[in-house]
């Protein structure tokens, strides 16, 4: 796959711009609020501003759906043990299109959008996300690599008014 030549020429140039007026240099690498924040990587979800936080302030993880998959739970062994983190959020959103699709419908979409057979993959989606959510905190909560005391709470977070609504 190539990257087009001037593909990342706009991006390139607002980086450009933000790194002359770079401020957060010399954060330290923990969460200074203790936080690890799981959510999707929907881009209507600012997770920072929605809490009330700054940059430093939380550990940011994102995927399709807000999914606790292995490879998020080995980041929150990491972020528990050595960065700080006391309290992790799973944060999932209203409208998510993982939650509103099935398995087939994303396979034949993307295979009618670029002709790539996905069938193999697993995309973790969400039939019922309320208890999805509960299942992902569960697990979270049971996880044994994660240090004793560690408070996981699931929230929905509504995409259309910006409130957040704690679960469980």
């Amino acid at each position: 796959m190539t990257t087009g030549g001037d593909a990342f020429d706009d991006v390139l140039a607002a980086n450009s711009h933000y790194s002359k007026g770079f401020t957060l240099s010399g954060l330290e690498p923990v969460a200074a609020r203790g936080l690890a924040i799981v959510t999707c990587m929907d881009s209507r979800i600012e997770p920072l501003p929605l809490l009330g936080l700054r940059a430093g302030d939380a550990k940011i993880l994102r995927n399709a759906g807000a999914r606790v998959t292995d490879d998020v739970l080995r980041t929150l062994v990491l972020a528990t043990h050595l960065l700080g983190v006391d309290r992790i959020m799973i944060v999932p959103h209203t409208r998510c299109k993982m939650a509103s699709m099935s398995q087939d419908a994303v396979v034949d979409a993307i295979e009618q959008h670029s002709g790539v057979d996905a069938t193999s993959l697993d995309f973790g989606l969400i039939v019922d996300q309320r208890r999805t959510l509960e299942r992902d905190v569960t697990r979270t909560r049971a996880w044994p690599f994660l240090p004793a005391g560690v408070r996981v709470g699931g929230f929905v977070y509504d995409v259309d008014t910006g409130a957040l609504e704690h679960v469980c």
